[in-house]
């Protein structure tokens, strides 16, 4: 009887074994969605989408609002109205629009500070941004904070508190937690090249592939980790060749292909959010700007930047393949024109909003329920 018993839990482990066990694509990257040979021709977008012709305008709303809100926050910056810094992703707009657009309104995003084009699509408004970037009271986070390190639990957006890998293990938390709730949500860390060399990338990631838990790393291989060249600070040809060692699945997409980083997200969603696990996605693409407004950029190689910016912008690649497609240039000029419309009313909204008042630095950083905001002690005022 005991025998019999012993038989039948050991049967039963195997079946779970089994029924987890990760089909054999899993370690291999797939390049379907891959930067292309074009023989001289202009780039445009793959052709082979589910997206709907509403859809394709809505995406290239978001393009065109990214690249101008930034251009925006440069004209403020130069006005010495921003706090801080600036960090445009100029040139790589389309990995943080396409990726985010694809996911769903329940879906997870921590965000790098390149990836305003996500924060966008999950619903952020730019008078946020601007507010943001200038320290207002009236900006996300009452001007205790910067650029987008703020956060929006409802619109499924966790602040970035660390760009170097440090968000990914904060996901697998996020992750767990839904997976306590029953609930089915997909979690997206973005993640740059030189961050990928981090501990931290290491541990959130091995974690998430054991756990099987459905977080998706996109990778922006934008060709430098601050001032270094990525060849300079990892030994792999390609990002995703790093999946290997967590026996997760891998992607490389054209990260100035909009439509293509969209069809891989959903790709990848789909399969996490149905229990495969984690993914990684690495997004070829290149950084037109230094790591800030401050940053002159003379460890680029002279003329590298000029090609990047005439045969490769990921806007004009969505702009020549929407008017193949059949899209008017009048439709265009119509998004654009609202797109500037929104942007100049927020700006200015954002602009009258007051500076916050001192004391309410001291409220918000702890749970004040719990813990008293700390002001200054008395023995320090005179």
């Amino acid at each position: 009887m005991e025998s019999q018993k012993t038989d039948d839990k050991s049967g039963a482990r195997d079946k779970r074994r089994r029924r987890l066990k990760r089909p054999r694509f899993q370690m291999r990257v797939s390049t379907k969605f891959a930067p292309r040979k074009t023989n001289g021709q202009p780039l445009t977008c793959i052709a082979e989408t589910t997206l709907k012709p509403e859809q394709l305008l809505d995406l290239y709303r978001y393009l065109r609002l990214t690249r101008l809100v930034e251009e925006r926050l440069v004209n403020l910056y130069r006005q010495t109205k921003v706090v801080g810094g600036v960090f445009r992703s100029l040139g790589q707009e389309a990995t943080a629009v396409g990726t985010a657009y694809a996911l769903q309104p329940q879906d997870f995003i921590t965000p790098l500070i390149r990836d305003l084009g996500a924060v966008l699509v999950k619903g952020i408004r730019p008078r946020e941004i601007f507010a943001q970037y200038m320290a207002k009271a009236w900006g996300p986070s009452g001007g205790r904070d910067l650029n987008i390190h703020f956060g929006d639990r409802e619109k499924g957006f966790i602040g970035p508190i660390s760009h170097l890998g440090d968000m990914i293990p904060v996901m697998t938390g996020i992750l767990l937690g839904a997976r306590f709730q029953k609930k089915r949500i997909v979690a997206v860390a973005y993640i740059g090249d030189g961050g990928m060399s981090t501990g931290a990338f290491h541990e959130g990631l091995n974690f998430a592939a054991v756990q099987r838990l459905p977080l998706i790393v996109v990778a922006e291989h934008n060709q430098y980790a601050y001032s270094t060249p990525t060849s300079l600070q990892t030994a792999v040809k390609d990002l995703a060749e790093k999946a290997a060692g967590y026996g997760i699945p891998a992607y490389i997409v054209d990260g100035n292909d909009v439509v293509a980083c969209y069809e891989v997200m959903r790709l990848a969603a789909d399969y996490a959010r149905r229990g495969g696990g984690a993914v990684l996605i690495e997004a070829k693409t290149y950084r037109r700007k230094g790591h800030a407004e401050h940053d002159d950029q003379r460890y680029v190689a002279p003329g590298e930047i000029e090609w990047w910016e005439k045969n490769n912008d990921p806007v004009d690649r969505f702009e020549k393949y929407l008017l193949q497609s059949g899209v008017t240039k009048q439709q265009l000029d119509e998004i654009d024109a609202a797109v500037v419309r929104e942007i100049d009313e927020d700006c200015a909204w954002a602009e009258s909003s007051p500076m916050p008042d001192p004391e309410q630095a001291a409220y918000n950083v702890f749970d004040n329920s719990v813990v008293p905001p700390a002001f200054r002690p008395k023995v320090l005022e005179s």
